[in-house]
Order: structure tokens, then sequence, then C-alpha cells
């Protein structure tokens, strides 16, 4: 009686495997056929078209990037290089209240202009946003999130005041047919001109009719300064009225009279959960945030660089005071001068970020800005920094811990079938790196610069990094709610 020995496609040997549960790293093979991981274990005697010895290097699921404003990338930089170079498979865009759909037709202002010009808002539904992305497919996955202040540009003549019930209605109809097109939920952005006048009423009306579709809540909140505490005491309580599942984005306390407030914070988050809610939350590691240029937002930094400057590109990069200093002018007529314009503002503790980077329920997100001239370095480092500054250099957390931060933490929350686990059936999204030389390697003079020690990243089984550069590979698929 003859045995046919097993096939498949490509066969990874001898890697240190997590599989993205936060269990320990254990090695093992891994076989990947077609779209899906098929084996692990002790798979030596498998035939295989092509093998991987992973000696030396770890294997995990792809990183899964938990909040992005990858939108217009995915289409306009579709090798997405600033990604899978550190390890990212997949993206959450359409966070902090803006998306590039449902929107044609009108100029984005602040801050949707981050995301490009009227050029770029030309997708009146989701579902034409979708179809773009699926019929010119990029390198990563791509999740959408509707955002709140997207649907109130569309709906309203007017942004500094709350909606009209019409209006609510409106964006709530809009909303429907986005949710229908599998966007995954709701995100606001409550900091910015374009939905701080928003009530928490007019919130918790979109939020339950996300939530009826099975969408989460994304929330930048209203204030992550002086009343930060308010503003998560307001974002439990939409989740608990709008029946919605809540994630904060970007967790921080902002300027240095409330360093050291996220001890506040985190217990109101895990009261809130000890009370049966579901709160999560997102973190970069970066004591530097990013964002449009904003006189409210310059106030409270220690330090100020443009990111870019329409009338100005010529000083992206450059420190705010060292411009206004060479205008001799004051402050707000050097900020009105550069609009629009975007900024890196350092305004946040090592000790706070540390605190949040370490919370069980903390997933990583690099809110980086893919269009930025001179980007923060978080676009291009996030993942890498985590892993070789905080797990390998500091001992803030054990790598399982990272890599679980990164991959099944972020899939359970945003509810990603298959994804952010090294499984039978799970799909091949893969990554393997060296633990020992993993490192974000750009700053913020030099930003967009790959990271160390990412040697090989498979999307949908596809190879899509490889050798220190993007492979032309274009695997990636939109991830609609289940």
């Amino acid at each position: 009686m003859s045995t046919t020995e097993p096939r498949c496609d490509v066969l990874i040997t001898n890697g240190l495997v997590f599989d993205g549960t936060g269990a320990v790293g254990v090695v093992s093979d891994i076989a990947i056929t077609g779209d899906r991981v098929v084996a692990l274990g002790a798979l030596s005697a498998w035939n295989a078209q092509q093998r991987i010895d992973a000696s030396g290097l770890a294997v995990a699921p792809g990183f899964i990037d938990a909040h992005t404003h990858d939108d217009r990338a995915v289409l306009s930089s579709p090798d997405m290089a600033a990604k899978v170079s550190q390890g990212v498979t997949s993206v959450i865009a359409g966070n902090c209240g803006i998306s590039l759909a449902p929107l044609a037709g009108k100029k984005p202002p602040p801050p949707l202009n981050l995301l490009g010009d009227q050029e770029w808002f030309r997708f009146a539904s989701m579902a034409e946003y979708l179809g773009a992305v699926e019929a010119a497919p990029a390198a990563v996955n791509i999740a959408m999130l509707v955002g709140h202040s997207t649907l109130r540009v569309g709906a309203m003549e007017r942004l500094d005041r709350g909606a009209s019930a019409a209006e609510i209605e409106h964006m709530g109809l809009v909303l429907d047919e986005s949710m229908a097109a599998g966007c995954i939920g709701l995100s606001t952005g409550l900091a910015y001109p374009t939905a701080i006048a928003a009530p928490t009423e007019e919130v918790v009306a979109l939020t339950a009719r996300a939530a009826r579709h099975g969408g989460l809540y994304a929330t930048h909140m209203r204030d992550e300064e002086n009343h930060v505490t308010d503003s998560v005491d307001e974002t439990v309580d939409i989740g608990a009225r709008a029946k919605a599942r809540v994630v904060i984005s970007h967790h921080k306390a902002c300027g240095r009279a409330n360093w050291g407030r996220t001890r506040d914070t985190l217990a109101q988050i895990d009261a809130a959960n000890a009370a049966g809610q579901t709160v999560d939350l997102d973190v970069y590691p970066y004591i530097a945030s990013s964002t449009v240029l904003l006189a409210q937002f310059v106030a409270r930094a220690e330090k100020v660089l443009v990111t870019w400057s329409t009338p100005h590109p010529e000083l992206r990069g450059q420190d705010l005071e060292d411009i206004r200093a060479r205008w001799d002018c004051s402050l707000d007529d050097a900020i009105e001068r550069l609009l629009p314009a975007g900024a890196i503002y350092f305004q946040m503790d090592e000790g706070d970020l540390r605190r949040v980077l370490s919370h069980p329920g903390s997933m990583v997100g690099s809110d980086g800005l893919p269009h930025d001239e001179h980007p923060h370095p978080r676009l291009w480092g996030t993942f890498a920094r985590v892993l070789g500054h905080y797990v390998r250099e500091v001992g803030l957390f054990n790598l399982e811990t990272a890599i679980h931060k990164m991959t099944g933490l972020s899939a359970r929350v945003f509810g990603l079938t298959d994804r952010g686990v090294l499984r039978p059936g799970a799909f091949a999204d893969v990554v393997l790196f060296n633990p020992l030389t993993v490192l974000d390697a750009g700053d913020f003079d030099n930003p967009a610069v790959p990271s160390h020690g990412i040697e090989q990243v498979f999307v949908n089984g596809a190879v899509v990094w490889h050798q220190g550069k993007t492979t032309g590979n274009r695997p990636g698929r939109v991830l609609r709610r289940a």
C-alpha cells in the first residue's frame, strides 16, 4: 500500500513561530497552499514548490495596523511600501472621522485634506470606493470605517453647529448604505473643526445605526488634554447608549499639565469593561503626534515641526519656531501664512506612552499620514519600533505580547475572520523577521526609511516584501464586516 506525501506551495521551516494568540513562540514549520495556511508542526517530509529556511527568524501573523489613514494610499501607492516594509499586511482605514468616501463634488476641509484634494474625493458611495480598491488591489488588505466628518461635509452646509434631525437622518441613510457595503463601523474626530460642534446626541444617533449593522465606534475623542477624562466619560456614554463596541484611537494625554493622567483614563476604561461594556484602544509608540496644523494644537506642544505647507512647500521638516523667528512675526501670523499645512507636535510623556502600550487591551496602530511630504516616522517605523525598541531594548513586555497586540487582538476587535493568527485554515498573512535586529530606521529628520530586520512578508499567500524591497505583487483584499 502506497502513501502520497502531503504537498504545499510554500513550506517555511525551522522558524520560531508565534501564533498571534499571546502564546510563547515554538520552533515549527508552516505549510501554505494558495492563500491559506494548511498545516503547522514538524513538516519536513512535505513536498513544496518553495522551501524557506527560517532558522534564527521569528514567524508571526502579518501585522494589522489598527489605526491608519490609508484610504487613498491603497489607490495611489498600491505597493504600500511604508507598511509592508514593517510587516503590516492589513490596515484599518477611515479613522478620526476622515474617510475618502462617501463624498464627491465638495472641497475637503481640514482635516479631510490629509487624504488629498477634491480630485481624490470622487466616490459618492462607499460601495463605489470599495469597488475601485477591488478593481486595482493594493499589496495589503484594507477594512474601512465610515468617517463622521465625511458624512457631515456631505450633508451640511455649515459645520459649526450640531446637525438637524433631517441632516442626521440623511447621514444615517448614507451610513446604512456604507455599512451594507461592508464597512466595519463609524469613526469620529470630535477634536477637529469639522466635528467639534457635534453634540453627543448626534454621535449617539449615528453610532446606534452603525451598531445595528454590527459595526463598532472608533473615536479620536473630543479632548486629549485638559478634559481627557471627561472625553473618556463621553466616549463610554456613547458606546453604552448606542449599544456599540468602542475603540479609543491613539490614546494619550497631551500637554505637560496632563502628563500622568493616563493612570486615570486607563482606570476609566478598565471600569467600563468591568461593568460589561467593550472598550478597546490603540496606541503608537512615539511621544509626538501629527495632523493638520491648527493653532489650538500648537499651544500645548513643546515643539512643532511642519510636515507640509501648500503655500510654502520649501518649509517642510522645519521647526515652527524657527520659521516664526525668520519671518519676524507672531506665532499666529506664522501659522496663518503656512496654511493649509500639517505638523508634528511633541506633546506627550514617555511614562504615559509606556503605560498605555503596556495595557493589556491596547492594540498597535501607526496613525501614519502617507501623503505628508515630511511624514512622522511612525508611518514607516511603528511596528518595528515596538518589536525592537520597546521589546528588545527597553524590555517593556515580551515578544509574544507585542505580536498579540499587532495581530490576534486587533483581528478580534475589528472582526477580521481568519486573520491575525497562524493556524490551519487561516489566511496566509505572514511576516518573517529577525528578533535580534528588527528596529525602526527612520527618525524625525529622515522619516521615510524602511525598518531593519523584516525579512519576508506574505499577504494572502503571495510575497509582497523580500530582500529589502517590494515585489510588485498586489494580493490585498477588502476585508468586509462578517
